[in-house]
């Protein structure tokens, strides 16, 4: 038995628009060091799957730069490892050709990857989902059960509050095996919706494409699953454990802020046997002045701390000046704060640069958003 895997780098890409207008949902930072992509990463290499292509459209080029060879994920290999899967043209566009819309085109896509793979099943994943899932178990279960396709679901409040809109809600029998899918309605009374994450039989999944493609079909759920339910044998696996997603800017900065909570944390970043892994960089420690004051913060190494720094996330290498102070903001990459500034409430851009004396303010339901190398 094999397992080889797929990572979708950019499906939900405008549902974050202002962190994905120079690179891809899947190289959007997270937590201190970490970008999207290392989750669904991290997930497939604990689980032992080391055969991993991920399907790229466009703005890939900081994801190729945090990829690289793949060696800080085990994947710089001669056999399998990991292998950027670029643009393509549909040939069955009558428009003369166009970049893939949906899930369902992007594999059409990345069929030859899939046609050549020797393995018997394929893992599929999205970035915006963050979690530190046990894929072995999962991937067991779709054996156990004989099932074409997986798909791993999670609880979410009988109101549907904090579902994002297109999300697919899976409806199950007493043995887990799939007996309706829909597309999320505001309002509609939902148990468990998809996390995008499955496992599919690979010949399942290539004939599926083939027949997709012979039928003019462009929703994977709505074409692929929903129109076999009850044919093909379809299952959902519960997942119970710390799971974010990322819909917007709001929510970008509200699930990062759940971070300073160290159940979630520990959850996401401390499981035994399963570390979430990322480009490694060596920098200096942090340092603190004397004049610093920090609480309840997740602060990355290569900072400079002059100032005061309140429940706020910190990435590599930001200098907060004298006087400043940072309350209940997002620190990106290499953002520097000159002296006796006022933060709250704030994402910052890689490359930001906020002078002295600057007061900047938004709210945890509209942050206040500075893009990549502004100077304010």
């Amino acid at each position: 038995m094999g397992v080889a895997g797929l990572i979708f780098s950019n499906i939900h890409n405008s549902s974050i628009s202002e962190l994905t207008n120079v690179r891809t949902m899947a190289s959007v930072p997270f937590g201190c060091r970490y970008r999207l992509v290392d989750f669904p990463l991290s997930n497939m290499v604990n689980s032992g799957i080391n055969k991993i292509g991920i399907i790229t459209h466009n703005n890939y080029q900081s994801l190729m730069d945090h990829i690289g060879t793949g060696k800080d994920w085990d994947l710089a290999r001669r056999s399998g490892g990991i292998k950027i899967l670029p643009p393509f043209i549909t040939t069955y566009d009558a428009n003369g050709g166009r970049l893939y819309t949906s899930r369902l085109e992007a594999l059409m896509g990345v069929s030859d990857f899939i046609s050549r793979c020797d393995e018997d099943y394929i893992v599929l994943s999205d970035c915006d989902g963050i979690c530190n899932i046990d894929l072995s178990e999962v991937i067991a279960k779709h054996i156990d059960t004989n099932a074409d396709l997986t798909i791993v679901t999670r609880k979410v409040p009988a109101d549907g509050a904090g579902v994002a809109r297109g999300s697919h809600v899976i409806l199950s029998d007493e043995e887990g095996r799939i007996t309706e899918v829909s597309s999320y309605m505001t309002g509609a009374q939902v148990s468990e919706i998809s996390t995008n994450v499955m496992v599919a039989n690979r010949m399942f999944l290539l004939n599926a494409i083939s027949d997709a493609g012979a039928h003019g079909y462009t929703n994977f759920y709505r074409d692929i699953v929903g129109g076999r339910v009850g044919k093909a044998r379809f299952f959902r696996y519960l997942y119970e454990g710390i799971y974010i997603q990322i819909t917007s800017l709001e929510s970008y900065f509200s699930n990062s802020m759940k971070l300073l909570d160290p159940e979630v944390r520990n959850g996401l970043f401390n499981v035994t046997g399963r570390p979430v892994y990322t480009k490694l960089r060596n920098s200096a420690p942090t340092r603190y002045t004397g004049d610093s004051k920090v609480t309840n913060s997740y602060v990355a190494d290569g900072c400079v701390i002059e100032g005061t720094v309140e429940n706020s996330i910190l990435f590599r290498g930001v200098r907060v000046g004298k006087g400043t102070v940072v309350k209940n903001s997002i620190l990106l990459q290499d953002t520097f704060t000159g002296n006796n500034a006022s933060l709250n409430c704030v994402i910052a851009d890689k490359n930001v640069v906020i002078r002295d004396e600057r007061v900047l303010s938004g709210h945890e339901s509209m942050p206040f958003f500075i893009p990549k190398g502004t100077m304010v």
